[in-house]
């Protein structure tokens, strides 16, 4: 590029860019001076309609340059009237668009922390964990307990967890707000524990994610790579003509980039550029795409914080020095180029040129990658933990159930199967209430029987229960 200045520059001194410091390093190693020409036309080099060359391939052929320093791309094209060097850079063709406009936030953009996947699980967790507790707290004989602790002779139990208060206790929890009921039991209290836990992760999760959401834009492109390019029609592309990226898409045989010739070759008006500049020009002004060299894009979007590159590379190729064919230059560049590379000074030089004269970094373009929806790979392991906690309740359970039969058999001297079906008959009636009697009257071999019907023995309660609830019948 022509360089700036205030007083008048001659010669050599008045361009600068990575192609001048690049051949002042060739110049130092191989040992020549050379004097810098602009070719006329402003093109690297192509066939024309008539089949003679243009731009530096044409200065070249006509001998009016000895070598043609430029991202001139190493192509068999040229590669047949002209020879190259070693590449000193490697490039590939990619597709230069404007930066997508941010996406307004949506109505329900608070659901977006969560994936949908991870919502419904939440859900089913909800149910699954109500339910669970209510089953538990009825099987569970250590969660009725007596609801007025002054009357040691109440004669009935109370449980807390009937099916709505088990919602409520579990929502509350889910909502960080806690409950007016606990549970009283091991196994229901490990079934709340581990929801306490579930519910930590999941909030915390939620909440971390939610702020990332509100403090990243997130950015929405209408096209993600070429395939999408060549699938619609809204969106023009186009390449410079009589170049390399022109040819490239001429004679590909992939389905895909042959789509999209065919588009350019058709397209009035035309979205060919004579030079990369109107072609810049035309995408900033938007719905346009330009496909061009990847090296290029990188340091147009260094430079222009309002483009950004769509895609990966759609092919690979490099960059190299012109020279004329049978050049005794070409040889001695060739071996300089390499020893530029092993020494790291083209990559100095690329990183003045590149990055460190840009004012653009790539991690602001893609600062909406940084927001993105929790999934089952993210939180999935708490999921696993609560159904484990939850097999775990249930075996507690029956240990509590079986230890408590175990115990009230011996005391009413009776089989530990027949306790444990009269403690059953309660918790498993679906339409049972939270409370029942506390003295029950049971039958067995040992206990003595009355002799009229309702008349206690040894001042015992007989209780009857009905659908009403229970009474007491002598005591």
């Amino acid at each position: 590029m022509v360089k700036k200045s205030e007083h008048p520059l001659v010669g050599n001194d008045r361009y600068e860019g990575f192609c001048v410091d690049l051949i002042e390093e060739i110049g130092n190693v191989v040992g020549f001076s050379y004097v810098i020409n602009l070719v006329p036309d402003g093109n690297y080099g192509g066939k024309t309609a008539t089949g003679e060359w243009n731009g530096m391939v044409k200065d070249l052929l006509d001998r009016r340059a000895d070598i043609a320093v430029a991202s001139l791309t190493i192509s068999s094209v040229r590669s047949e009237v002209i020879d190259f060097t070693k590449p000193f850079m490697n490039t590939g063709i990619s597709i230069l668009f404007k930066v997508p406009k941010g996406e307004k936030p949506g109505l329900f953009s608070f659901l977006n922390p969560l994936s949908i996947q991870i919502w419904l699980y939440t859900i089913a967790s909800y149910l699954v964990v109500s339910f669970a507790l209510f089953v538990l707290a009825r099987f569970s004989p250590y969660e009725w307990h007596n609801p007025h602790p002054c009357n040691a002779e109440s004669e009935y139990v109370e449980n807390k967890f009937s099916m709505a208060n088990s919602l409520w206790f579990a929502v509350g929890t889910l909502m960080q707000q806690g409950s007016d009921i606990n549970p009283r039991a091991i196994s229901t209290r490990i079934v709340g524990g581990l929801w306490w836990f579930f519910t930590l992760i999941i909030i915390s999760s939620y909440t971390a994610n939610l702020a990332a959401f509100l403090t990243v834009e997130k950015m929405v492109s209408p096209i993600e790579n070429a395939d999408d390019l060549s699938r619609q029609t809204e969106i023009s592309y186009g390449t410079r003509s009589s170049g390399s990226t022109m040819t490239f898409f001429q004679v590909s045989k992939i389905d895909t980039y042959a789509r999209m010739w065919r588009y350019m070759e058709s397209k009035r008006p035309s979205v060919f550029t004579k030079t990369s500049e109107e072609g810049i020009n035309r995408v900033m002004q938007g719905n346009y795409a330009y496909l061009m060299e990847s090296s290029m894009i990188a340091y147009i979007t260094q430079r222009n914080c309002n483009l950004t590159q769509i895609g990966g590379l759609l092919d690979s190729k490099g960059y190299g020095i012109g020279t004329q064919r049978g050049s005794p230059y070409r040889d001695p560049i060739s071996l300089a180029i390499l020893q530029l590379q092993e020494n790291g000074k083209i990559q100095m030089l690329y990183n003045k040129w590149w990055k460190n004269m840009g004012s653009c970094h790539g991690d602001e373009k893609k600062k909406d990658s940084k927001a993105s929806a929790l999934g089952v790979e993210n939180v999935g392991g708490i999921f696993v933990v609560l159904l484990a906690g939850l097999a775990l309740s249930v075996i507690v359970a029956l240990f509590e159930f079986i230890w408590h039969s175990k115990r009230s058999a011996k005391a009413d001297r009776q089989s530990l199967c027949m306790e444990m079906a009269e403690e059953l008959r309660f918790p498993i009636r679906c339409h049972g209430s939270t409370k029942k009697p506390a003295i029950r009257n049971r039958r067995c071999s040992r206990c003595p029987v009355p002799d009229v019907a309702g008349e206690a023995p040894n001042g015992l309660v007989l209780v009857e229960v009905g659908r009403d609830g229970f009474k007491e019948i002598h005591r």
